[in-house]
């Protein structure tokens, strides 16, 4: 079989890892000089800067998709934990190290708060890992084409059911921790799914799981390591990538079927065959300009509710971080329900926003000058369905952000910096201006997600968070094992 994936993020990255490591022909046309989509990076004036995903977890997924390809992971790739993997700053002036492995996490909730609580964290703990091992195989490592492949799986959908998995993330969150900040420190991982914590499934705390207690980690030589290394991998393998090499359309044959891509435009455009085509970009843009009129989205993709974006700062900037400081660093503001409601109901900025201080060069040196620092800032936003005039409203959002940072103690003297809002996120080609895509309600999970595959469009494969199983790291590397079963089914049909 012949593929061609589109897009060399690391969704397209895995399906390429998975296809040739099965000893299929695999072509990756990128249309960036890089790989890494969204995990990218910029490089100025000696620092090294990433721009992605900025929380690595589950590196047992990552290092079985290197193993996909027949690689082992630690020849293209160091990572190492990170720790303590947050440190989280509340309003009233106390602050709470997230420490990596389960005892030194209760010591630390010991130490903050009091032995009750710390004894809700291992009980807590023990739930997330029975809540994960429910779901792994049979809801998040599995391709679902209908609302029985909820059913058939019915040991560990009941296993969900006894754990109160269909219940509310708050409340169940709640029945460990008495303490409102270790609710808070232990759902706003639901941010990441588009929704609120009083909103969102309790099934949703996988993803706590695979952050709090799997633990979170940090590649040497920043982020965007992920995506060179598996390309490096699969390139070794025998993948072609073709870079700088923009896909213009999905070509069809007559019957609808993939065909294959054309590179570039008008009498220099280049037609690349294939019998199976998989493509990367953001799903329901990618409908939109590369399968032209004829095939529209999913309704899902089109009407469905889309999660929140950011406001994201990247900075190279003179000076070290404040004592204390952390590589992650999450600085809560007040009202936290009200602030979701904001930010989700009303479309509006947070009254008093959370924000996320990631020091990449705290961790690893190499990454920024001497006497200087990496900044990555994110403060959650509405998506370009909300009422903020961004035209309008940026250099005043921006000024508040830079100069609440300042008095947070980080270092702002700026020598290179890009920033990101909604607008440049749907330049990008994300979908309603936001990196993470629609939002994990209910009836946009699993088998109601937008679907892999498209029966209008016979050798047609989508990979990345927009469809199966969802968003982040852990989730788009398993979108793309999923993608490569996909296409091999296809051509396994085609071939009878």
């Amino acid at each position: 079989m012949r593929a061609v994936v589109v897009g060399a993020g690391l969704g397209g990255l895995s399906a390429a890892a998975h296809l040739v490591g099965r000893g299929h022909d695999v072509i990756v046309v990128e249309r960036d000089p890089t790989p890494g989509g969204r995990a990218g990076v910029i490089r100025s004036h000696g620092f090294t800067l990433d721009n992605g995903p900025t929380v690595m977890t589950m590196p047992g997924l990552l290092a079985d998709t290197f193993a996909a390809a027949g690689a082992d992971m630690g020849d293209h790739l160091t990572i190492d934990p990170v720790d303590p993997m947050y440190r989280a700053c509340y309003p009233d002036g106390s602050t709470l190290l997230v420490r990596h492995g389960r005892e030194a996490m209760a010591e630390e909730i010991r130490r903050f708060a009091d032995e009750r609580e710390a004894d809700g964290f291992l009980r807590f703990a023990e739930w997330l890992e029975r809540l994960y091992r429910a779901e792994i195989d049979s809801f998040i490592d599995a391709n679902l084409d209908s609302p029985l492949d909820l059913v058939k799986p019915w040991r560990d959908g009941l296993s969900l059911l006894r754990l109160g998995g269909f219940g509310r993330l708050d409340r169940k969150v709640a029945s460990f921790f008495d303490d409102q900040r270790l609710q808070q420190i232990f759902s706003f991982q639901s941010m990441y799914a588009g929704l609120a914590p009083y909103e969102a499934l309790a099934l949703y705390a996988v993803i706590t799981y695979m952050d709090s207690v799997e633990g979170v980690y940090v590649p040497r030589g920043g982020m965007h390591r992920m995506a060179t290394g598996l390309a490096d991998a699969v390139a070794a393998a025998g993948v072609d990538f073709r870079y700088s090499s923009p896909v213009t359309e999905i070509v069809r044959y007559a019957d609808g079927s993939a065909r294959g891509v054309r590179i570039g435009d008008g009498d220099g455009s280049e037609l690349v065959e294939a019998d199976v085509v998989v493509c990367n970009p953001d799903l329901p843009v990618a409908y939109r300009d590369l399968l032209g009129d004829d095939v529209e989205a999913p309704r899902r993709a089109r009407t469905g509710k889309y999660s929140p974006s950011c406001l994201l700062w990247v900075a190279g900037v003179r000076g070290l971080p404040p004592e204390g400081a952390t590589h992650h660093n999450i600085h809560f503001g007040n009202d936290w329900d009200g602030s979701f409601r904001a930010l989700i109901d009303d479309g509006v900025r947070m009254p008093d926003p959370s924000i996320l201080v990631t020091l990449h060069s705290l961790d690893d040196p190499t990454l920024a000058p001497d006497g200087s620092s990496c900044l990555y800032v994110l403060e959650p936003t509405p998506n370009l369905e909300g009422t903020i005039d961004w035209g309008r409203e940026r250099d005043r959002i921006m000024g508040s952000l830079r100069r609440r940072v300042g008095d947070l103690g980080y270092p702002t003297d700026v020598v290179v910096e890009e920033i990101y809002d909604p607008r440049d996120w749907e330049r990008m080609g994300m979908e309603r201006g936001t990196p993470f895509a629609l939002a994990h309600t209910f009836f946009q999970t699993g088998p109601f997600r937008p679907s892999n595959v498209d029966a209008r469009v016979p050798g047609l494969v989508f990979t990345g968070s927009s469809t199966l199983p969802g968003v982040g790291v852990p989730m788009v590397l398993v979108s793309g094992k999923l993608a490569a079963e996909r296409a091999e089914q296809h051509h396994a049909r085609r071939g009878r």
